[in-house]
């Protein structure tokens, strides 16, 4: 197959192992062709209309414009190209603002290598590609009670306070600081009238909270 009949990719990744390991693997196919790669946003913003890419592959953390915030730039100038988030992240306020912003898939970068490809060609019959854990993120959204009392910010903490996660895991995992995941603490507990971890996630639970 020439390259022109492939399927063009354009890879958005900070990392650049990780750019060249998937450039080389997906060229590695006899369906795609990477047509370019960059390590941030504003150099493809530049370039990509010349790229004209079928698909982008992008990373959410990146310096300067980030992956969620490039999304509405990147669909502005080519509004028929699909996007496939690529991130260590698979918390819920990030899949759904990728989502929301018009990304078509979603994947964490602990996929393996044929789900990546797979994703490619699933995003180009009309799919919208997830990994398992993004897909149980988005179902159990759907499943939670829409009363709760608590705002977004404190159900996603207490999410990760019931996955086990200490308060400076949190911190970090959330690009806040331990001072802000402690006073979200204390409004958790005043909402569900509870003073300890346990009944905190036990009411929570019960009451389809999280």
């Amino acid at each position: 197959m020439s390259t022109e009949n492939k399927i063009q990719v354009v890879i958005i990744e900070d990392d650049k192992t990780i750019r060249e390991g998937f450039s080389y693997l997906i060229n590695a196919t006899s369906k795609f062709n990477v047509v370019s790669s960059y390590s941030n946003v504003e150099d493809a913003l530049q370039k990509l209309q010349a790229n004209n890419p079928n698909v982008i592959l992008l990373d959410i953390e990146l310096p300067g414009i980030s992956g969620i915030e490039a999304i509405p730039k990147i669909k502005s100038l080519l509004p028929k190209t699909h996007i496939l988030m690529l991130t260590v992240y698979d918390n819920e306020d990030l899949v759904f603002k990728a989502l929301t912003n018009g990304a078509s898939g979603y994947l964490t970068k602990n996929s393996n290598t044929e789900k990546i490809v797979d994703a490619i060609q699933e995003v180009m019959d009309g799919g919208a590609p997830m990994s398992m854990n993004i897909a149980k993120i988005v179902i159990k959204s759907f499943h939670k009670n829409r009363n709760s009392p608590l705002t977004k910010r404190e159900t996603e903490i207490l999410e990760q306070i019931a996955e086990g996660k200490s308060r400076s895991k949190i911190a970090k995992d959330l690009f806040v600081d331990l001072e802000t995941v402690k006073s979200h603490i204390k409004n958790i507990y005043s909402k569900l009238n509870v003073h300890s971890r346990e009944d905190a996630i036990k009411q929570a639970k019960d009451n389809k909270y999280i």
